[in-house]
């Protein structure tokens, strides 16, 4: 596909999809995106989308159609989207959207280390984490209601929105696990417990059995005849 590795980068998406609108030269593409929020959900500046610009153009993505002064600023490049940048832009769009993929947040992997620290350390927290993002909703819907005022549709703010059901969706799910460890109700816990208070590693053996069993029986959880 044109393009390829050249728009790894979801600032390059952004770049295409801003001349998807009309041609604009990179400083316009930039505010634009910062107009509309966009470096809320995209890593954003000057220097990473010069050196963005400069490779979609290498790729054959986009190309540069005049230079433009405005004022006494300096002369201004415009790109415009060529025909094999409108096709990958397609494509990277429809594959986004319609395909699943693993990502690797920083908090699911502090997750998946949690045993490293004091159950009460973790259990303070998270209470904290609890509280700081009640703050950023908070700011997050206030945010939202203020672009939404100004006359930006529900089109341009749709990121926001799946942003703050996200957050939403982590406090409720991070106080459940406070509550949990705060009760000693958290499977595992006595044993993790154990690790401080005696030096003593908890026996956490698989039951391999279990494992091959799932292997073993087909889609649907129907035995084989």
């Amino acid at each position: 596909m044109p393009g390829g590795r050249a728009t790894s980068n979801p600032l390059a998406l952004a770049v295409l999809a801003c001349l998807f609108e009309r041609p604009m030269h990179p400083y316009e593409m930039a505010a634009t995106m910062r107009e509309r929020g966009k470096e809320q959900s995209i890593k954003l500046n000057y220097g990473s989308l010069y050196t963005v610009v400069d490779n979609l153009a290498k790729h054959g993505l986009i190309e540069a159609v005049e230079a433009r002064r405005e004022g006494r600023r300096p002369e201004r490049t415009v790109y415009q989207l060529t025909d094999a940048g409108r096709v990958r832009l397609d494509a990277w769009m429809s594959e986004l959207l319609a395909t699943p993929v693993k990502e690797y947040p920083q908090f699911e992997a502090a997750l998946s280390l949690m045993p490293v620290l004091h159950p009460d350390h973790v259990l303070a927290l998270l209470r904290e984490r609890t509280s700081a993002l009640e703050k950023e909703i908070t700011m997050g819907r206030l945010m939202l209601g203020t672009a939404s005022k100004a006359g930006l549709p529900r089109l341009l703010l749709i990121e926001g929105e799946y942003h703050l059901a996200q957050r939403e969706a982590e406090l409720a799910w991070v106080r459940d696990l406070a509550d949990e460890l705060e009760a000693g109700t958290l499977e595992g816990q006595d044993g993790w417990r154990q690790v401080f208070e005696t030096g003593q590693q908890p026996d956490w053996a698989l039951d391999l059995s279990a494992l091959e069993k799932l292997d073993t029986e087909p889609e649907g959880g129907n035995k084989p005849d």
